[in-house]
């Protein structure tokens, strides 16, 4: 059944979910910074997702009140977010999340921003996927987390199609922590990648990271089953192993001493920052990506004392 979306932010994911919605017949407009007009004559977002034409029912504008439907996409970065609610209004009455991390400004997860900042329902839509595999049409499937069962059905409904299957939860404490942290181990893989510590020790920092995952998350009220889930275990493996994942990238830059440059949002070091400023919770990962990243330690030092932990049952 056709539906109207609108999506906000025409990143390389904001785009991909336009094309992938536009293509199922969908009414999509997709709300993007910069030369719009330009953008609908080329027919694509050679900037952010090049190769991929637009299809019919795809329209691009870069006046907000150009939005007119009653269900939004907000897939803008988390650091973004908060700004953008707070001064731009939207009439949609849901607002489902499309970012992964924690707002440094406020502590908050994508879906607390919106109740702050809107009187819209909120939900979240994360889980293991690549802007390109979605936009070209490849299966994928994704969590939507919503409070309420009944909209997140709705929800649900409205926004799978036969290629993008989503499965609901109401856990959506524990379906953000998971997007979020999974950013953080992505960037610890990455490190030991760049570094040549070899597949074992990648393998064995993805298990101790879904440890540390389930710790945090249900220390802040997650289910323990959402971690093993899509947008726990599913998307942690995807960015530890794949250089899609551009904070995969950036830890393998990081041990190399090499940048990604300015223009590369790289989530999971916002979020392993305000992890790590926390002194309640053990997160050995979180602490080691962050002190990594802002030159407090080296990589040497990181691993001895990862390496000293006490040892312990796993």
């Amino acid at each position: 059944m056709s539906a109207r979306i609108d999506i906000i932010g025409a990143g390389a994911f904001g785009t991909a979910l336009a094309i992938t919605y536009a293509s199922a017949g969908h009414h999509v407009t997709l709300l993007v910074r910069g030369d719009a007009a330009a953008m609908a004559q080329a027919g694509e977002n050679a900037g952010r997702l090049p190769g991929f034409a637009f299809p019919l029912g795809l329209h691009v504008t870069e006046d907000a009140a150009n939005l007119t439907a009653d269900l939004a996409l907000l897939a803008l970065p988390t650091q973004r977010l908060g700004a953008f609610l707070a001064t731009t209004p939207l009439g949609a009455q849901i607002l489902v999340s499309c970012a992964k991390g924690i707002d440094r400004a406020t502590g908050l997860g994508p879906t607390a921003l919106i109740a702050r900042h809107t009187a819209a329902r909120a939900a979240q839509l994360t889980g293991p996927s690549f802007a390109v595999d979605i936009a070209a049409g490849l299966p994928t499937a994704l969590t939507l987390a919503c409070a309420d069962d009944r909209a997140g059905a709705m929800l649900q409904d409205r926004l799978s199609t036969p290629l993008l299957r989503l499965y609901r939860t109401t856990d959506v404490i524990g379906a953000e922590l998971g997007g979020a942290f999974k950013n953080v181990v992505a960037i610890a893989a990455g490190v030991v990648v760049g570094a040549g510590y070899g597949e074992s020790a990648r393998a064995a920092l993805i298990t101790r990271g879904l440890a540390e995952m389930t710790r945090l998350a249900t220390a802040q009220g997650a289910r323990p089953e959402t971690l093993q889930g899509l947008s726990g275990l599913g998307d942690l493996v995807l960015t530890c192993t794949s250089q899609k994942s551009r904070n995969f990238r950036y830890g393998m830059a990081l041990a190399r001493g090499e940048s990604l440059g300015p223009d590369v949002t790289v989530e999971g070091l916002h979020t392993a920052r305000e992890i790590a400023a926390r002194a309640d919770l053990d997160t050995p990962i979180a602490d080691a990506v962050a002190a990594l990243a802002d030159g407090r330690a080296n990589l040497r030092m990181i691993v001895e004392a990862l390496l000293n932990r006490p040892l312990k049952p796993e």
